[in-house]
This record gives C-alpha cells, structure tokens and sequence, in this order.
C-alpha cells in the first residue's frame, strides 16, 4: 500500500538570501509559487528562477517535491520519514511547510535518485517531466 503521494513541480526554482531588514522586492508577489521566511537573523524567499533576485547569497537548481494535500495537523512523521528516506541516500533536503503540505526540495542533479528512493519506501511519486 502506497504512502503519501508527492508531485515534483515543474519549476526549478532559488532560494535566495537577505539581511532582515530587506523590503520583499514586488515582483516576488507576481510568481505562480513563491516561499518567504523571515527570522531575527535573516530573510529566505524561495521562487523559481526565472525571477532574478539581487540576494546576498543565492543557492539555485532545486526541484521540489509537493506532498499533496491537504495533511491533517494531528498526522505525524510525515516529513521525517520522507526526509529519513532521502537522507539514507545521502540526498540533501530543503523543507517548507504550509498550512495545508509540505514541500521538500532537492538538488537537480539527485531528482532522479530523490524519485527512485522514495518509490522504493512506497511513496507514489508523480513526474510530469518523464510520465
């Protein structure tokens, strides 16, 4: 019996970095997905890259992995097993939750591996770039 289902997103997408006091540039609101973290320490936004940031780092070529939803607040581990799988594969991860998912990107170059493992641990994998 299958696990979650996971849908790779078509975009490759950046994740960029600012100091906290950044203003959020507004061509960030205009893409069809976009993520935005914002600490004491730092601001993350994440979209795909297509969209050229002026960041103080950026760290591009990701693909992410829907979890599709929507996941229930009271269930439980699911991306630390989806993580677990991954890491045993020594596959790095960026996590992003919403309310509704989760959403875990991988390098580019490991997406094929990132799939392949995690059709292994019974996770129903949907690819639109190979199905």
């Amino acid at each position: 019996m299958a696990k979650q289902t996971l849908e790779v997103l078509a975009n490759t997408f950046t994740i960029h970095s600012f100091t906290p006091e950044t203003k959020i540039p507004e061509q960030v609101f205009t893409a069809g997905v976009f993520f935005i973290g914002k600490t004491h320490d730092e601001l993350s936004i994440v979209l795909p890259t297509s969209f050229e940031l002026q960041s103080l780092e950026a760290e591009s070529d990701w693909r992410a992995l829907e979890v599709l939803g929507p996941l229930g607040f009271s269930l439980t581990g699911i991306l630390s097993d989806i993580s677990g799988v991954l890491a045993k594969q020594e596959i790095s991860i960026f996590a992003i939750s919403t309310f509704d998912t989760d959403y875990i990107l991988v390098k580019n170059h490991t997406l094929a591996n990132a799939i392949s493992a995690l059709r292994r641990a019974e996770y129903l994998v949907i690819n639109n770039d190979t199905e």
